[in-house]
């Protein structure tokens, strides 16, 4: 269990290394599978609420050793991305899904307005409000988003094992690819096993593309990182080829892994 569960929801963002030199600011809105106690874990049995639809296992382990690795500021959401999904629009369908996967979500259900209004106050809008105040406290930018993904979805096994995303600015994603494959013997390609047509690059387009700021969300199967050692390692690859990405768009980072 990682501090994100172990301590309780004083606050719904945390911060970790808010001085970092880098540019790179880290975020993983699905760091924690915690659902705080007035929603009753959502009525979900003990499997489904530890499971990949509460949060993306293993993904703060590696957020975390990225901003290490680079000395970089994280944002982490504290909350279950079932309360609410910081990576979405609060007026998403999927931001508070009544099913995910193959599982129900009964807790979220016909949630009235004032009840979605709530959540959204009390955790999406003080993340929101953190990161952009980071980005803006930061000189020129560079937002790395980390996810991790389930092996087998919808009885379908992915072959892909690291996603490297973008939107409508691909600049640093492209590079990092072809950096990626040949560096690795991972299976790694873009956009998947998501896209922005899946709404998966919400923070992206809020917080850097309308800004202009160098951005990449990294997704990572997360059979690969199911400890603390993997997660350093893929921690590690990770920085070394952004920082690679970065010399070859010219971009310059006083930090080096």
């Amino acid at each position: 269990m990682n501090h994100l569960q172990s301590t309780l929801p004083i606050d719904p963002v945390s911060v970790l290394n808010p001085e970092g030199r880098s540019r790179v600011v880290v975020v993983c809105e699905h760091a924690s599978k915690f659902i705080p106690p007035e929603f009753d874990n959502l009525g979900l049995d003990e499997f489904a609420s530890q499971s990949h639809i509460a949060w993306d296992p293993g993904s703060f382990g590696v957020a975390r050793g990225l901003a290490k690795c680079l000395d970089a500021k994280l944002i982490a959401s504290n909350v279950s991305r079932l309360v609410i999904d910081c990576n979405r629009p609060p007026f998403a369908q999927d931001a508070m899904p009544e099913s995910s996967e193959t599982m129900k979500v009964p807790g979220n259900v016909n949630l009235t307005a004032a009840q979605r209004d709530d959540r959204t106050t009390s955790y999406y809008n003080p993340f929101c409000t953190r990161l952009a105040s980071i980005v803006a406290s930061t000189q020129q930018p560079i937002i790395v988003t980390v996810h991790s993904f389930t092996p087998i979805f919808h009885g379908t096994p992915r072959t892909v094992e690291i996603g490297i995303l973008h939107d409508s600015d691909d600049r640093l994603a492209k590079v990092m690819e072809q950096i990626a494959t040949s560096h690795t013997d991972l299976k790694v390609e873009l956009n998947a096993p998501y896209g922005p047509q899946d709404g998966v690059t919400h923070t992206l387009k809020e917080h850097a593309i309308t800004a202009g700021y160098l951005n990449v969300m990294l997704e990572i199967r997360n059979d690969l990182i199911t400890d603390t050692h993997h997660q350093d390692a893929m921690a590690e690859c990770f920085a070394k080829w952004l920082l690679n990405a970065l010399t070859i768009l010219d971009v310059s980072d006083d930090v080096q892994c």
